[in-house]
């Protein structure tokens, strides 16, 4: 067996126990260490929690100050929006025709051939029955019970008498010269001359009060103003007479309550699409109401189909034709129903240009026709000649003021108190031609009526009536002694009483005419004064930092600044960052205490104009603004330019300006513009030959040629005035008198969808910046938005000729204007939501290198370009609404000019000309160019008021006037929604100073066009005695100034809106940089 283990059975030797000091000290060091790094960790946290709370506010006191600095960078824009409203205003007070309404009514039982004492002497004619009554006359014996009075818009004369010539607005109406040839003595047709402006508005009110039109209330065509002087509806309801009308509601705007509620029937007058409504509701309701002649004692017909046919398809087209064949037959149907008692008279009251406008003050637009019928004999010539209508309408005119007395003499009632016109001959010469005795009595009749008007228009405006030789008061003189010596004679000859008194007649409309054409210089000089001062204003504050590079980008220096501001240092405040609030308080210090003072005066005193407060409130605000820059700036020195580019800004606008005092220089300035344009791409191509690069010098000379090139085609888009024929060719419509596009043109928007949003991703790809929602926008919502816009005007088109007869009517019509509606619902309300709240347009790409795989590389695409490819997304907005409301030709056009502009902003960039003043100086000679393309011409009758229906089926305030006007200053309006592209281009997130950059761009901007509304004015006050004020200068006045109020609202409302708007999505996400 084996031995004995002796160790079995004893236990294992423990381990040896550790001292508790021991552990107590390792433990607290170990805890001790634990706490040390949490205690780091929470100071870690700690510091990062309070350099993020810094960089947040930081991020907040630099967007403040932003929004600090836009605010009252607006307030500077509006006041000078207010500054110029008051020069226009104040000078528009003293140049446009005014006349002093009198108060005075005529009445029955006393007539003006009364003399001081009331009693009348050397009457013409012997009493009649019923003298000084309704009934049987007031002032003349009545020849007629009732009238019937048709007004046939923009009857031009040449509608009514033969010509032979094939055209499709000749020969189609020959009813009233066969009847007034073949009938003498039943009826007589005359050319009816109207008084400019020539619209509607305006010739009614001439028709019914025999006065002269005044140019201002032409901006009331689309809303008239009752007529509260003297007028034959007035004199017919005080006579007791019930008037009826049917047609156009501009009569229910002049004489509301004149008309028989229960008969009369108005009709919308402004849906220039709508041929038929109107014209077939006069037919309708005229002929039940002429076998009701005892219900009415005036019928007043007003049919709009002929004006109609000529503001949508021009007068040479077969719709033309129809409607003119149309009235023919209405008019033959209408006289077989006049009774012996009843007179009817057929008229226009106005013609058309050759484009079927009207609103101006030529040839074709003031010679409109007037018939008189009466189915006894009543009319008569006084020479055998005269018995054949006038072939022309230069030959034995009439004016249209004639018809007032004329008229009123006819039914027995006073003329009214104001008239100006005189007698048609044909009316009193009786059925022989013979009845000189009636004839002057109608006509001296008329001429004391006048007289009286004189002395109390002198006497109201202080004016002392002198009977100096070739005054009119020698003319009644003469005409009055050569009535008491024919009235001895035993047999008297009242044919030269007749001539004296129409000689005096005449006389005295030259003289109240040049009477009411006297300009106030004084307010004249006070309205030129404050342009003049607020242009001198704009200039400095232009200038202010032209020297230096205004936006600057330097990433360190932000770094370094915006860990100063961490650390508690203060930005370092420039004089820039508060110059617009010190202009504000300026100009408020300056204006409020006169304004309010002149006002208070004006108010007690009753004596004043109510504007003058405002015009002398305008220049001691000027004046403080002006010390303001001054004193904060010092840059007076630096008005004149340094540079051959300033020079050239300089140049272009001085030029142009000066050159409208040349009326040939005003009328082919479109030529004029393309030239500066070539020029510009001239100077530019050249200069690139300087650049460094090669590579930008062939960029820089690619888009200078194209930037001439576009020029060069969009000046193929023509409207012709009639001042430039014939060495000019429309071709912005099918021809010269049609107011439709050819076929072909119908082509031309859908060459702006295929090209244009191709071209806009050309422009954005080089930097990038196709990225975001740029792609989906530009190429996809954009795109069709122009794609439906060109289906638009294939619709109209289809609805113009009438394509597909078997559709029900106004089929076409209802799906144009609710799809024109959805593109500009999708563009000026979803694309301006989208403008606000898109990212910017860049992408974010993460990458890693293969000797560094764990570390990212992060590379951001768009980020050069950041400011200016979001900034676009709000021009495009712009551009795709107006090449909605421009036709055809004039969307090419657009699209022209915003391709121009894209070529432009290159051009400055590749230049380094972002902040110089030819960026602003030629986008504003790019869209006073584009104005003439889009089929307008400093005249009223160029103005397209087709187009209030495009989105809209009758009048819709505001939305009529907002659609012409982007159709007529669309050139305009989108150059202006493009300034900040000019700063904004090829800009990165980092970059400082670019609303002062912004501001001063506008700045150039407006200032070209306040430099033009001052020149036209100028020159329209002193040239206000040219033969050619009317036709060239004043209209050229008016465009200049609508044109700046429009450009000054849309750089507040779009351009420094969308500034603010796109500053702040940038800032948002890359941080602010000031």
């Amino acid at each position: 067996m084996p031995p004995p283990n002796p160790t079995k059975g004893k236990a294992a030797p423990r381990p040896p126990t550790p001292d508790y000091k021991t552990i107590s000290a390792q433990f607290a060091a170990a805890k001790k260490v634990k706490e040390a790094e949490d205690a780091a960790a929470k100071a870690n946290d700690e510091r990062t929690a309070l350099r993020e709370r810094q960089r947040a506010a930081v991020e907040k006191s630099r967007k403040n100050s932003y929004e600090t600095r836009w605010a009252w960078t607006v307030g500077f824009w509006v006041w000078m929006l207010c500054i110029h409203a008051v020069g226009i205003g104040y000078f528009t007070s003293g140049f446009l025709l005014t006349r002093l309404m009198l108060d005075e009514k005529s009445v029955c039982d006393a007539p003006p051939t009364l003399d001081a004492a009331g009693a009348s002497l050397h009457e013409v004619l012997p009493a009649w029955k019923g003298k000084g009554t309704a009934e049987g006359g007031c002032w003349h014996p009545r020849s007629f019970q009732r009238a019937v009075v048709v007004l046939i818009d923009a009857l031009r004369y040449d509608f009514t008498v033969p010509v032979g010539d094939g055209a499709a607005f000749h020969d189609a109406f020959p009813f009233m010269y066969e009847t007034a040839a073949r009938s003498p003595q039943n009826a007589f047709l005359r050319p009816f001359i109207a008084d400019p402006p020539t619209s509607t508005l305006q010739r009614l009110k001439g028709l019914t009060t025999g006065t002269l039109p005044t140019f201002v209330d032409v901006g009331s065509s689309f809303s008239g103003t009752a007529i509260e002087e003297d007028n034959l509806l007035m004199q017919l309801r005080n006579a007791g007479r019930r008037i009826v009308h049917l047609g156009d509601d501009t009569w229910d705007s002049l004489f509301p309550g004149y008309f028989e509620g229960n008969l009369s029937r108005p009709y919308d007058s402004f849906n220039v699409w709508d041929l038929h409504t109107v014209d077939n509701g006069v037919m309708e309701h005229i002929f039940p109401l002429m076998n009701k002649k005892t219900e009415w004692d005036l019928l007043i017909g007003h049919c709009l189909g002929v004006d109609h046919a000529g503001h949508r398809y021009g007068p040479d087209h077969a719709e033309m034709t129809k409607k003119l064949r149309q009235m023919d037959t209405f008019v033959h149907d209408l006289a077989k129903t006049i009774d012996d008692d009843t007179l009817l008279i057929v008229m226009g009251d106005h013609g058309m240009d050759g484009k079927g406008d009207h609103g101006g003050e030529s040839d074709d637009e003031v010679e409109s026709a007037l018939w008189m019928y009466s189915s006894r004999p009543a009319f008569g010539r006084t020479k055998p000649e005269f018995v054949t209508p006038p072939a022309d309408a230069k030959t034995r005119p009439v004016n249209q003021i004639d018809l007032v007395p004329t008229l009123a003499l006819l039914l027995g009632i006073p003329i009214p108190y104001n008239n100006l016109g005189r007698p048609i001959e044909e009316a009193f010469a009786g059925p022989k031609g013979n009845a000189w005795d009636n004839l002057a009595a109608a006509e001296r009749t008329t001429a004391a009526g006048i007289r009286r008007y004189q002395a109390s228009y002198f006497a109201a405006r202080g004016i002392e009536q002198t009977a100096t030789p070739g005054s009119p008061s020698e003319f009644w003189d003469k005409s009055e002694a050569l009535l008491i010596k024919t009235a001895a004679q035993k047999r008297p000859d009242w044919a030269p009483v007749y001539s004296a008194f129409a000689v005096y007649q005449e006389e005295t409309l030259k003289y109240c005419k040049s009477l009411w054409a006297r300009f106030n210089l004084k307010n004249m000089l006070v309205g030129i004064s404050i342009m003049a001062s607020g242009v001198v204003t704009l200039l400095v504050y232009i200038t202010k930092g032209a020297d230096d590079e205004t936006a600057v980008e330097d990433t360190e220096l932000d770094i370094a600044e915006k860990t100063l501001q961490m650390m508690g240092a203060k930005a370092e405040v420039d004089a820039a960052d508060h110059r617009e609030k010190d202009l504000v308080a300026a100009a408020m210090f300056g204006a409020l205490p006169v304004f309010l003072g002149g006002a208070l005066q004006s108010y007690v005193s009753g004596v004043g104009d109510w504007y003058r407060g405002a015009g002398f409130a305008a220049l001691t605000s000027i004046a403080t603004v002006a010390v303001t820059l001054y004193e904060s700036t010092e840059t007076i020195t630096n008005l004149l330019p340094k540079t051959i580019w300033g020079w050239m800004a300089v140049v272009f606008t001085l030029s142009q300006s000066i050159g409208f005092a040349s009326n040939s220089y005003t009328i082919w300035e479109d030529s004029i513009l393309l030239f500066f344009l070539t020029t510009f791409g001239v100077v530019s191509a050249l200069s690139a030959f300087r650049l460094p690069s090669l590579a930008d010098r062939y960029m820089s000379i690619y888009h200078s040629v194209l930037f001439v090139v576009l020029g060069r085609v969009a000046s193929l888009s023509k409207l012709c005035r009639e001042e430039q024929m014939p060495y000019c060719t429309s071709t912005y419509y099918a021809s010269a008198t049609s107011s439709t596009s050819a076929p072909w043109q119908l082509v031309i928007p859908f060459l702006v969808f295929l090209v244009l949003p191709s071209m806009i991703k050309a422009y954005l790809v080089p930097t990038r910046s196709y990225e975001g929602l740029a792609p989906a926008w530009i190429n996809y919502a954009f795109r069709a938005g122009l794609f439906f816009s060109a289906l638009y005007w294939v619709l109209d088109a289809a609805d113009n000729g009438n394509w597909f007869s078997s559709l029900p009517d106004k089929t076409l019509k209802n799906i144009s204007v609710y799809l024109a509606q959805i593109i500009l619902g999708s563009f000026l309300v979803a694309g301006t939501t989208a403008f606000i709240w898109a990212p910017p347009s860049v992408s974010i790409i993460t990458t890693a290198t293969p000797k560094q795989p764990n570390k990212a590389q992060i590379a951001i695409l768009g980020y050069g370009n950041a400011h200016g490819a979001r900034y676009l997304f709000l021009p495009v907005n712009i551009l795709a609404a107006c090449f909605l409301l421009s036709k055809p030709m004039g969307g090419g056009a657009l699209g022209i000019l915003f391709w121009q502009i894209l070529s432009l902003v290159e051009i400055l960039d590749l230049n380094s000309l972002a902040t110089s003043s030819i960026g602003p100086t030629v986008l504003a000679l790019l869209g006073a160019f584009h104005f003439f393309k889009t089929g307008h011409q400093a005249a009223l009758s160029s103005i397209q008021w087709d187009s209030a229906f495009i989105p809209l089926f009758t009048i819709r305030y505001p939305w009529s006037p907002l659609a012409v006007a982007f159709n007529t200053f669309a050139g305009q309006i989108v150059a202006t929604a493009a300034v900040p592209l000019l700063v904004l281009w090829k800009t990165g997130p980092k970059k400082k100073g670019l609303l002062e950059a912004v501001g001063r761009a506008l700045g150039v901007f407006v200032a070209y066009f306040a430099v033009e509304a001052l020149a036209t004015m100028a020159w329209a006050g002193h040239l206000r005695r040219h033969l050619m004020l009317y036709r060239v200068f004043m209209p050229r006045f008016m465009l200049a100034s609508v044109v700046l109020i429009v450009v000054d609202v849309v750089g507040i409302v779009v351009a420094l809106a969308g500034t603010r708007i796109n500053t702040v999505a940038i800032g948002d996400v890359f941080g602010w940089a000031e």
